[in-house]
């Protein structure tokens, strides 16, 4: 693995030199886009709107306009922005991970320290362990600050970016049931069906099942199989038949995570 950001983890007075790498892959096939005509690949270009001629990368800059006047900036001049929070996870509070709703969760990273910092990492990991507390960081990577959280996983400590309380939006918004009459009988009986599918997680048991199907699809296609079309609808139900639904879903075998 190749890092994507290093610095370090400020602790206190404490500084622990780290790397930072990505701490999960995409499963998805690699598609590429060709042209219907003649299966061509599709190339995306910047173009230079006044001339209107492909730009090289090497030559983009970035800029913020002010006052109708473009000011350029370069790598140097975010670092000098603030150089403490371009190169510190600053964790500032210690908190319970079950504090933080799942919706505010986004990224997650691996944490590796520098030969320098071992100590003082396998300390902070240690004592996070211990504590089931987790740390709440802000860091900047890519121009733009983050806030995220430092927790201990096996032997690596991972940071997970979070998104700011103004990142999530108000589901006050959606139109939501308020209060529908739910008898008792129906209530104990879908408590029944969570306590029959009731299990321990484990992560190792789900698959990506889809990318499979459709790998095996274009297996079919390349050697001259046309798949079979599938349908499929979300079915309405009437709100009586809620009971007779639960009573048979409970009675069918708990079925394993494919």
């Amino acid at each position: 693995m190749r890092p994507i950001w290093t610095g370090a983890i400020g602790f206190g007075l404490v500084n622990i030199p780290v790397k930072l790498y990505s701490a999960t892959q995409r499963s998805e096939l690699d598609l590429d886009m060709l042209d219907k005509k003649d299966l061509s690949h599709i190339k995306f270009q910047r173009i230079n709107e006044n001339s209107g001629k492909p730009v090289d990368y090497n030559n983009i800059v970035k800029g913020y306009k002010l006052a109708d006047k473009y000011v350029i900036l370069d790598d140097k001049d975010f670092e000098a922005a603030n150089a403490k929070k371009t190169k510190t996870i600053e964790i500032s509070d210690f908190v319970n991970e079950e504090e933080i709703d799942s919706v505010y969760f986004e990224t997650p990273y691996y944490l590796e320290p520098d030969k320098s910092g071992e100590r003082a990492y396998a300390l902070l990991r240690e004592a996070l362990r211990k504590t089931k507390k987790v740390g709440v960081a802000t860091f900047v990577m890519r121009n733009k600050e983050g806030l995220a959280i430092l927790r201990a996983n096996e032997k690596v400590i991972v940071l997970n970016r979070i998104r700011f309380a103004e990142e999530v939006r108000d589901p006050t918004e959606l139109k939501l049931p308020e209060a529908p009459t739910i008898k008792k009988a129906e209530l104990d009986m879908a408590i029944s069906l969570i306590d029959q599918l009731t299990s321990k997680f484990d992560i190792s048991g789900y698959k990506d099942t889809y990318t499979e199907q459709l790998m095996k699809l274009i297996e079919a296609k390349a050697h001259g199989v046309k798949p079979k079309a599938t349908q499929m609808k979300v079915v309405h139900s009437a709100t009586e038949d809620l009971m007779a639904q639960l009573k048979a879903s409970l009675g069918t075998k708990k079925k394993k995570a494919s």
